[in-house]
């Protein structure tokens, strides 16, 4: 008979792991605390609108081709794919906007429009990202993350210094270009990673290469049809899924877990990985002397923002918006002093707008639109009905300013998401939006550990452990996970 393994949790990392496990002969269930499967990235309609909950960006295809390829598959087996262009609208003011081209050549020109000799500059900055990607993606994002020995391999030591792991990205682009705009656009992926630019390594230039030479995409229908093929794959595997069954303890026999005890039901288990809220999942529901890290030490992690989300449906189009929008018409600098030096509320935030009724006529009724609006956030801020009122309708005012419409009185549905839900919802720690911050000193092996030290059989995946946050780097996680279980337990691969 198979082993038994128990998965916690259902978002892009868990099931990752599931297929993996599967694929490689285990009996793998999932235990979701919610109704839905998807973790974050689950959805929900509503007056005739659907809404992606959380992950809207689609970028690193060649990561959701590997994995289906991984399993047989196609990408387009399970959905269909948009590459949108342009790929998202920059709102500097409300008078200037620039459309970022999916072509490259049209890129260097709008570039090279802004400052003389910016295009031949994007030319090498990219060329430059190019090798860190291909390192990055192919090596050292499926590193465990266990031991320096891990990176003692040829192309990781032979282009240490092109991989730029101790300049900080803020520096590396400033010295290629000097205008604020191309610096704002080229600083902006370093958001997904949840640090300023001046702590964020240079390495991270790699998004800068996703975005403008591997393109932003759409699949049809939503975020979350990623989410169901990742299922569909796992039920293929045999894997089982079980919602509604929030972890609550573990029954424990010496250094290994027995059984995970759920809100309804106890689940044997020979192996446990835990997809859900890390700080959580070892501080509650671990017995004390079978955690690895203390309260302290957690609070001293540096996370990345978490947000203030508004999902809104209008019986009207909008003017001028497209799928996504970056609202750059504020003080960046202000906004991340109130993100990460002095956590408050923010005075003058920028914004992020996704529309995504300008790709999809099925998430929205005829002559209507689906808007999700996005303002990064510090963590553990208490949000209260007023607070999330007061900034929706900043945000409704800067977008009555410049689309010229009049949209608050269109407003048919609005739905707003804060802090409070991360952390009932997901039990997010400090209500954070995308797990810890990618800076130096929280990198590779100085993430919290994806194997307990404490208990033999317990693993941990997602975004508070390697390789961090995003879409992509969770379906490496769980790939990385069940790599490291099999070798344990000597599994075939």
């Amino acid at each position: 008979m198979a082993q038994q393994a128990i998965v916690i949790g259902s978002g892009f990392s868990s099931l990752s792991a599931a297929c993996y496990l599967a694929k490689d002969g285990w009996q793998v269930k999932v235990l979701e605390k919610n109704e839905t499967l998807g973790g974050r990235a689950r959805k929900f309609s509503a007056d005739g609108f659907t809404f992606d909950m959380g992950p809207s960006w689609y970028w690193m295809p060649d990561v959701f081709d590997k994995f289906f390829a991984d399993f047989g598959y196609n990408t387009s087996d399970f959905y269909e794919l948009i590459r949108l262009d342009p790929s998202y609208r920059v709102i500097f003011d409300e008078h200037t906007d620039w459309e970022i081209p999916a072509n490259f050549e049209a890129l260097c020109q709008l570039f090279e429009q802004e400052e003389q000799g910016a295009g031949k500059q994007l030319v090498a900055f990219l060329e430059d990202a190019k090798y860190k990607y291909d390192v990055g993606i192919n090596d050292l994002v499926y590193k465990p993350g266990l031991s320096l020995t891990e990176f003692l391999d040829k192309r990781v030591i032979g282009g240490l210094f092109k991989l730029d792991l101790v300049q900080n990205i803020s520096a590396s682009i400033r010295k290629r270009f000097k205008s604020p705009k191309l610096i704002e656009l080229l600083e902006f992926p370093v958001l997904f990673l949840g640090a300023k630019p001046e702590k964020t390594p240079a390495l991270y230039s790699m998004m800068n290469y996703a975005d403008m030479k591997l393109g932003t995409w759409y699949p049809k229908g939503g975020m979350h049809k990623i989410v169901e093929a990742m299922v569909e794959v796992a039920n293929r595997l045999g894997v089982e899924f079980d919602t509604n069954q929030e972890v609550v303890s573990v029954n424990t026999s010496g250094k290994e877990i027995t059984s995970v005890v759920t809100n309804t039901n106890v689940f044997e288990a020979d192996v446990v990985v835990n997809g859900a809220d890390y700080h959580h999942f070892e501080q509650t529901v671990l017995p004390k002397s079978l955690r690895n890290y203390s309260e302290k030490y957690w609070s001293k992690r540096v996370m990345a923002p978490s947000c203030l989300l508004y999902y809104v449906g209008l019986n009207t189009q909008v003017n001028k918006l497209l799928h996504h929008n970056l609202f750059f018409d504020k003080d960046f600098k202000q906004h991340a002093v109130e993100i990460y030096d002095n956590p408050s509320w923010p005075s003058d935030p920028l914004m992020y707008v996704s529309v995504t009724s300008k790709t999809d006529n099925t998430v929205a009724p005829k002559g209507s639109e689906n808007l999700f609006i996005l303002i990064p956030v510090a963590t553990d801020l208490k949000d209260t009905e007023a607070i999330k009122a007061k900034y929706f309708d900043d945000a409704m005012q800067r977008l009555e300013t410049y689309t010229g419409q009049d949209l608050k009185q269109h407003v048919v549905y609005k739905r707003a998401y804060a802090q409070s839900n991360f952390k009932a919802d997901y039990h997010a720690f400090r209500g954070n939006a995308y797990g810890l911050a990618n800076t130096l000193k929280q990198t590779a092996m100085l993430k919290p550990s994806l194997i307990s030290p404490q208990i033999n059989n317990l693993f941990y995946t997602g975004q508070l452990t390697v390789p961090g946050p995003g879409v992509p780097p969770a379906i490496i996680s769980g790939n990385v996970v069940a790599a490291q279980i099999n070798k344990q337990y000597q599994l075939s691969l």
